[in-house]
């Protein structure tokens, strides 16, 4: 099954992407997606094949944010989609049955679209309000995370769940509980000063309800 800890990657060029990248990988977390917002077709593709090569060296999943013609250009494990990105069946025609097509949601009936488009995981938030993302969607807070995992819990919906949007350390203990597989975080990991440690710890506990 997939990794309950995913970064979302930063940086303003390729560079700074490549840095963060290359450490989070160092340090243990082995799913990445790559967000790189803004940049030339020419220097997506660059990194996109960078990333690549530092992944397969890491055993990790990578997965490219919106880009589904990039991600089947350089054969990557596959795409996350926004709401007003290409619709996830369309992505699936393209990039086929075998890669991970993940859909974001901010409520019960978005998840429900996602997952009738064919989507493998939901990316649901924000939990809180993040600077990372432009035009945020409602935040949900603990209790919007509890009241759909609840629902999706009595509709036997078992598509896995990853908390998105402003997540601090403090916070992922409670979030888990909710029932949520995992955690997707930028931010946070990218501004530690202890990227070893905090990531060691992050796995810690999404793989602790695991055990228990």
């Amino acid at each position: 099954m997939y990794k309950r800890l995913q970064y979302i990657s930063q940086g303003n060029s390729i560079d700074e992407q490549l840095h963060n990248i290359r450490e989070v990988l160092e340090q243990g977390c082995q799913w990445i997606q790559l967000r790189f917002k803004n940049a030339t077709s020419e220097d997506i593709f660059t990194l996109a094949e960078a990333v690549k090569i530092l992944c397969q060296e890491h055993q990790a999943t990578f997965i490219i944010n919106d880009n589904v013609p990039l991600a089947q250009k350089i054969d990557a494990d596959g795409v996350h989609l926004g709401l007003k990105d290409m619709k996830i069946a369309n992505a699936r025609e393209i990039l086929g049955k075998d890669k991970i097509i993940g859909g974001t949601a901010n409520t019960l009936e978005d998840i429900k679209k996602q997952i009738n488009q064919g989507a493998d995981y939901i990316g649901l938030g924000p939990f809180r309000f993040t600077k990372t993302k432009e035009n945020l969607s409602p935040i949900l807070g603990l209790e919007g995370y509890q009241n759909i995992l609840d629902q999706l819990k009595l509709q036997g919906i078992e598509t896995p769940v990853y908390a998105i949007g402003g997540i601090q350390f403090e916070d992922v203990s409670a979030i888990i509980q909710t029932g949520v597989y995992g955690i997707a975080v930028s931010g946070l990991i990218t501004q530690s000063d202890h990227k070893n440690e905090l990531i060691t710890a992050l796995n810690e506990k999404l793989y602790e309800s695991v055990i228990i």
